[in-house]
């Protein structure tokens, strides 16, 4: 069996070693009709658009995407061509939800707010959103929650409208899968009539993806003080992110909010796992992510420990001095670990 892989995907090759003849590792956005010609299997991220462009007239038979999304993957053309495939859902959700509670601490920080008065609305409850709800009624805010899909199958009971969530939230943040077309569209949710409809003048965060916001419109937002701040991790066009708006975003991050070593971890495990179910292969590997060089956290407060953890104004001001290495910054990221890798130790 040939399995071509995205390179930048971690902790996968001494296992693969063990289930895979030929294993070829390529950059995501390289992979080229002739690569994966004669591959049986692909495991990619993001950058590799899984079309017809790239696998017709290729035996591949299997692809295994180490993401949440797969916007990337071109699902109906796979179907009509016979080609399965996998996504990694949650892999990477306790990552996220990481991202966007340091980003809070220090926004209160910057601020000086305090956020056990504030409301926050979180349009998408899903894995990711489910924990970000969580994080939030820990700092005691009021939570607000807005998912179509869900509401209709469980009633509105949990559920607020967009309208309400844009008249009584303080923050307002996004993580819905991307859909740009039919019942439960998601681009360009956050657009012009959106943002004319907010009354608190919210922070916006988005982490989900980028083309959910309309750049122009979240750059008049901001211009116009509708909002008060933004923090965004993903980007309409990315790699070549808007300059304007990263200048304006309070925080401002290479897409890596989902990018701990558990979520990668996690993803790679679900990648191999799902390639060894497709071809009924005895897979006999483990994955882990490695022990942080510092396990031990000795801090102030939990709060404080949070922030030693994992404080993202490193990744924003690296972001900030370099946009053009927006791809660099993104692949080459340092992995973080999450708190359940750390013993954390309180000062008197």
């Amino acid at each position: 069996m040939k399995i071509i892989i995205d390179n930048k995907i971690p902790y996968i090759k001494e296992a693969l070693q063990r289930i895979a003849d030929e294993v070829i590792y390529a950059p995501g956005k390289d992979f080229t009709p002739k690569l994966v010609r004669d591959a049986d299997a692909l495991v990619v991220r993001t950058r590799t658009h899984c079309n017809r462009d790239l696998l017709e007239g290729s035996r591949v038979k299997f692809i295994a995407t180490a993401t949440i999304g797969f916007d990337h993957i071109d699902t109906e053309y796979c179907k009509r061509a016979g080609i399965e495939w996998t996504n990694a859902p949650g892999c990477n959700s306790a990552s996220v939800a990481q991202y966007i509670q340091s980003s809070l601490l220090v926004w209160k920080s910057v601020r000086n707010k305090r956020l056990d008065e504030l409301a926050i609305g979180i349009i998408g409850v899903g894995n990711v959103g489910s924990k970000i709800a969580k994080v939030a009624r820990d700092f005691g805010m009021r939570v607000l929650l807005n998912d179509l899909p869900r509401e209709e199958k469980e009633g509105k009971g949990s559920f607020s409208s967009l309208d309400k969530i844009a008249k009584e939230c303080d923050i307002i943040t996004f993580h819905v899968p991307l859909y740009k077309e039919g019942k439960y569209k998601t681009f360009h949710l956050a657009d012009e009539n959106f943002f004319r409809s907010l009354k608190q003048k919210p922070v916006i965060i988005n982490t989900s993806r980028g083309e959910v916001i309309e750049t122009d419109a979240l750059l008049n937002a901001l211009n116009s003080q509708a909002i008060s701040d933004a923090i965004i991790d993903v980007w309409e066009h990315e790699p070549e992110i808007n300059q304007e708006l990263l200048d304006k975003v309070i925080i401002g991050t290479p897409h890596i909010a989902g990018y701990s070593a558990d979520g990668k971890a996690n993803a790679t495990r679900m990648s191999l796992d799902a390639i060894c179910n497709f071809f009924q292969i005895d897979g006999d590997y483990e994955i882990k992510a490695p022990v942080p060089a510092f396990p031990i956290i000795q801090a102030k407060s939990h709060e404080d420990a949070i922030l030693q953890i994992y404080n993202p104004i490193e990744d924003s001001k690296r972001l900030k001095a370099h946009p053009e290495l927006f791809e660099t910054l993104r692949g080459d990221y340092p992995l973080r670990r999450e708190e359940k890798a750390y013993t954390i130790k309180y000062k008197e």
